[in-house]
């Protein structure tokens, strides 16, 4: 847990772009296209406003989710260099305030997407953010190197609520969408802490590199990608599939098994060098996947009303 010790010396004024910074927008940002894909692909229609408002508020949640993140790891984020020049460990916003905008935007989020769409939404987004605060961060996070396999989970029940948004059940298609997310997320992290180790020595994070090593977790990389690559293109052929999004797949996960080979047939007898552009490469490449997976479901959805869309 986070105290006044983890900030550096010194006075600062906040500005409203450090307070931002604390819902770790580029995260919300790949929350909101999620959720919104897993709204638009659901078979009934959502009205403008309501699709709108439903969207900012689980915008609102993952901000919120951020932010307690930062309150809680502000410790381990003073000593990573990634992380170090974050909000709190860099002295421009105060623990207590980050607590306090966290807390209050995780109610105001859940309070206001119950009335917006349905209490069943506004329930799978409280659950969200407290798997992700209190579930992963406070506890896995810093207990197992399974934290980011099993706390994966908070990254990918987005378009779940986004489906639940529009539909206000639950469906196999929603939980594909999550699958999807849940098995990327694993070689995508595992990547960045092959090339980010140190960070994670030094904050004693018991991430698979520090526990186990480099070699073990390039084995891991590869059979979670297989793993994946069987996921993403089985679901071409499900209801939220098509020609289209079978297309983008095929060439995504060919791309991303050779990536995860290549990282896997890496020596650690190869020059650091080499092994930091391969890794670095691979991690570049996950971002890339997920967005133009969850592009290609959207897709899908939207051209399916005028007959290109889908499996006739």
């Amino acid at each position: 847990m986070t105290d006044t010790s983890t900030t550096h010396s010194g006075e600062y004024e906040a500005q409203l772009g450090d307070y931002f910074a604390l819902l770790k927008p580029r995260v919300m940002q790949l929350v909101v296209f999620t959720a919104l894909v897993g709204m638009l692909a659901a078979p009934t229609s959502v009205h403008p406003v309501v699709a709108f408002a439903s969207i900012l508020f689980v915008a609102i949640g993952a901000g919120a989710s951020g932010a307690l993140n930062m309150w809680w790891d502000a410790d381990i984020d003073a000593i990573m260099r990634r992380t170090a020049n974050r909000p709190i460990p860099s002295g421009r916003v105060q623990p207590g305030e980050a607590l306090a905008i966290g807390v209050a935007l995780s109610g105001l989020s859940v309070m206001m997407l119950g009335l917006a769409a349905n209490l069943l939404a506004a329930g799978m987004l409280l659950f969200t953010i407290l798997f992700y605060a209190v579930f992963y961060s406070m506890w896995l996070k810093r207990l197992t190197p399974q934290n980011i396999v099993i706390g994966g989970a908070a990254g990918a029940f987005p378009p779940v609520i986004g489906w639940i948004i529009a539909t206000g059940s639950f469906s196999v298609e929603a939980w594909l969408m999550f699958a999807l997310i849940f098995m990327w997320t694993p070689p995508h992290f595992w990547a960045l802490a092959l090339f980010m180790r140190n960070d994670y020595d030094d904050a004693k994070v018991p991430m698979l590199t520090v526990t186990h090593g480099r070699r073990s977790t390039r084995r891991h990389i590869l059979a979670y990608t297989v793993l994946l690559v069987i996921l993403a293109i089985g679901t071409g052929f499900t209801s939220i599939g098509g020609p289209i999004y079978l297309t983008a797949a095929v060439v995504l996960n060919v791309l991303f098994l050779i990536g995860a080979i290549r990282i896997w047939k890496r020596d650690e007898d190869d020059s650091e060098a080499d092994n930091f552009l391969i890794e670095r490469k691979f991690f570049r490449l996950s971002l890339w996947y997920l967005f133009l997976h969850f592009g290609a479901i959207l897709a899908e959805a939207t051209l399916r009303p005028y007959g290109f869309g889908g499996w006739s």
